[in-house]
C-alpha cells in the first residue's frame, strides 16, 4: 500500500494543475495562481514521502514528469496567452508565442530525466520556480500594469525564461543530505530571505526570489568548488 502514496500525491500534483488550467483560460489568473501554489506542495511532498518510505520507482519517475509537464509547463503557458491576449500590442497570433515556456518546460523536463548530473540539484532553473513567476506576474500587473502590460517586456520574459529552463546554470535543489548550516549556508539564507519577502509582498516578491534564487545557487556552488579545492 505504502508505494502508492508517492503516487497518490503526484497525481494530486496533476489534478491541482489541470483545475489551474481551466481558470487560467477563463481569464482568472489569480485563482489559477493559487492552484500552481497547491501544485508545489505536492510536488514537493511526492519526492519526500518516497524517500521516507523507501519507494522510489521509475514509474513514479515518469508520473512526476507528466504531471510536472501538466501543472509546470503548460499552465505557464496559458499564463502567458493571456497576459499577451490583453497587452498593449493586439494581434490574433502574438498571444501564441505564450506556449514558448510550454515548449521550453517540457524539453527541461525531457533533459532531467536523461540527465545523470541532476541526482542532487538542477541544471538550468527548475520548472516549478520558472511556473510561480510566470503565475506572479497578473498580480505585479495591478501595481505595474505600464509593465506587464507591455508585449514588449512579455516577450523579454519568454525568451529569458526559456534560456534559463535549458541553460546549464547550476541551481542547488532543496534534498539535504544534512542539516548542517556549514553546507547549506546559501539554502538557509534564501528560505529566510524568501519568507520575509513573500511576508511583506505576497506574489509580487516572486521575481526577487527567483534573482535571489539563482544568484545564491552560483555562490553556493562557488564556495563549494573553492572548499574543495
Amino acid at each position: 500500500m505504502k508505494k502508492h502514496i508517492p503516487n497518490a500525491i503526484t497525481c494530486a500534483n496533476l489534478f491541482s494543475g489541470c483545475i489551474g488550467i481551466v481558470f487560467a483560460f477563463k481569464g482568472e489568473l489569480e485563482i489559477a495562481a493559487y492552484f500552481v501554489l497547491l501544485s508545489g506542495v505536492f510536488d514537493f511532498f511526492d519526492g519526500m514521502v518516497a524517500r521516507l518510505l523507501n519507494v522510489k520507482s521509475e514509474i513514479g519517475k515518469q508520473l512526476d514528469s507528466l504531471a510536472d509537464m501538466v501543472s509546470f509547463g503548460f499552465l505557464p503557458g496559458v499564463v502567458m496567452f493571456q497576459l499577451l491576449t490583453v497587452s498593449d500590442y493586439q494581434s490574433t497570433y502574438l498571444p501564441y508565442l505564450g506556449f514558448i515556456i510550454t515548449v521550453f518546460s517540457a524539453l527541461r523536463l525531457a533533459k532531467f530525466n536523461i540527465d545523470e548530473r541532476q541526482t542532487e540539484d538542477f541544471i538550468g532553473l527548475n520548472t516549478p520556480m520558472n511556473t510561480l513567476f510566470i503565475v506572479s506576474l497578473p498580480f505585479i500587473a495591478k501595481d505595474y500594469p505600464e509593465i506587464i502590460g507591455s508585449s514588449i517586456t512579455l516577450i523579454a520574459i519568454i525568451a529569458i525564461t526559456s534560456y534559463l529552463l535549458t541553460s546549464e546554470i547550476k541551481i542547488f535543489s532543496f534534498k539535504l543530505s544534512d542539516t548542517s548550516w556549514a553546507k547549506n549556508k546559501m539554502k538557509f539564507i534564501f528560505l529566510i530571505l524568501s519568507l520575509i519577502l513573500i511576508g511583506f509582498l505576497k506574489f509580487v516578491a516572486i521575481p526577487f526570489i527567483l534573482v535571489l534564487y539563482i544568484s545564491l545557487s552560483i555562490l553556493h556552488f562557488k564556495a563549494n568548488r573553492e572548499i574543495k579545492f
